[in-house]
């Protein structure tokens, strides 16, 4: 009896499946949908500074923008933030809240103005700005001194 007791507690603390999140009717995403999780209070602040604004969802202190798939590529996006491939949320129990739905049929924020955004209100240096260290120049060209 007291495995059955076990099992059936064990079952119950199972989290519930990540969810994808679901856009609005009509959107065209030919380009594949990731999304971008940033806290609530950067995101205020993010929202005002974009020339255009896709998708945002909120879901337990995040809001996710929807940016096309591979906005990570060459991209370390700065913390607090979380990159979620096909974007899929962690495990939540209630659907997110779609906050804001562009006009036209495009849900994508665009991921540069986003990335920058993000790292100038986290003091992060872009990746592509950042020094690179003697041991990884290349060697010079023949004639160069």
């Amino acid at each position: 009896m007291d495995t059955l007791t076990r099992l059936s507690r064990s079952r119950r603390s199972v989290p519930p499946p990540p969810r994808r999140l679901e856009l609005p009717p009509g959107m065209r995403t030919q380009l594949g949908c990731d999304a971008v999780g940033i806290p609530e209070d950067f995101s205020h602040r993010i929202m005002t500074r974009l020339p255009r604004v896709g998708c945002v969802y909120a879901d337990q202190g995040l809001w996710w923008w929807v940016v096309p798939a591979g906005s990570d590529v060459a991209l370390e996006w700065p913390m607090p933030s979380y990159y979620s491939p096909g974007a899929l949320l962690p495990e939540t129990d209630a659907a997110p809240i779609l906050l804001h739905c562009p006009d036209g049929d495009a849900p994508y924020t665009p991921p540069i103005p986003l990335y920058l955004a993000l790292c100038r209100l986290t003091g992060t240096t872009p990746a592509w700005s950042r020094t690179v260290g003697a041991g990884h120049l290349p060697p010079p060209r023949s004639g160069e001194g």
